[in-house]
């Protein structure tokens, strides 16, 4: 078995630098058809309030691709709070002394 401590993923290195799960709900116009609207669901992890892999993500929908936006809903959460913190770093604690946490 190969022993994985330390090893943490991308994912998690954002949310513990502040970045927290985005969602954007966008409506855009079809090309062919301008009086009809689509819509595309946008998530990653980004930072709030600027939102630049979102800013990023539009400026590129608007370069690139046909369809004019009509609209942007955007919802944000950040998914490690203060209180996780600790949690994680007594669990990390535990696995770095190759001890198992206690059972309630």
């Amino acid at each position: 078995m190969v022993s994985r401590v330390g090893i943490v993923s991308e994912d998690f290195r954002k949310q513990v630098l502040g970045y927290g799960l985005t969602t954007a709900q966008i409506l855009y116009r079809m090309p062919d058809h301008p009086s009809l609207l689509q819509t595309y669901v946008w998530q990653n992890y980004d930072l709030f309030p600027k939102f630049p892999a979102l800013t990023d993500f539009l400026h590129f929908w608007q370069q690139k691709l046909d369809g004019p936006l009509y609209s942007v809903t955007v919802a944000h959460s950040k998914l490690i709070k203060p209180a996780d913190g600790n949690l994680v770093w007594m669990v990390d604690q535990a696995a770095a002394q190759n001890l198992s946490p206690p059972r309630s």
